[in-house]
């Protein structure tokens, strides 16, 4: 796969396409991304620690998944794939909404991302690839709002938004029925 990230504009068309790297490099450039909120059938929430070798927000708790689609791959295609690439886990995902944000991580870099935000429900064994994850948690709703809620908690600034944005426009989006 491409190295490469899409830049887009903030109606989320391609305006370009840049290295992955630098496009992470000082404030960012915007690029189109995806976030995966992954439950079982029992409700509960995967987070994951990111590796230690990741240059942004590097050991910090996220979201199922986040990744960027290769130039010329639709969100839904490139959300399936890293979901089997980092995770090892076949999952057909939703998509919820987008939203635009800005994230700096110190003086190495930034995040500026139109990021598309999924659902996908499965309770397939994981299997973590070890440069992207270095652990995993299953967590319910509760147990991850109350983590959030602690002032010296490492979570990433997009699951954190994403989160309070879940929880206030799609209260129920981790039943059984939103998740088809």
């Amino acid at each position: 796969m491409s190295n490469d990230v899409v830049l887009v504009d903030v109606h989320d068309v391609q305006i370009g396409v840049c290295d992955k790297r630098d496009a992470h490099l000082g404030a960012g450039q915007l690029h189109r991304a995806f976030s995966v909120h992954l439950i079982d059938s029992h409700g509960r929430h995967l987070l994951q620690r990111r590796a230690a070798g990741k240059m942004l927000w590097p050991g910090f708790w996220s979201n199922a998944c986040c990744s960027h689609p290769a130039p010329g791959e639709t969100i839904l295609d490139a959300a399936s794939r890293r979901l089997r690439e980092e995770l090892g886990v076949q999952a057909s995902c939703r998509f919820l909404y987008s939203f635009e944000y800005h994230a700096s991580y110190g003086s190495i870099g930034a995040e500026h991302e139109l990021c598309h935000v999924l659902v996908a429900q499965s309770d397939a064994e994981v299997s973590l690839a070890a440069e992207e994850v270095s652990e995993i948690q299953w967590q319910t709703r509760a147990e991850v709002s109350a983590q959030l809620s602690e002032l010296q908690a490492h979570f990433t600034p997009w699951f954190r938004m994403e989160w309070q944005h879940l929880l206030s426009q799609y209260p129920s989006f981790d039943t059984p029925a939103l998740r088809a």
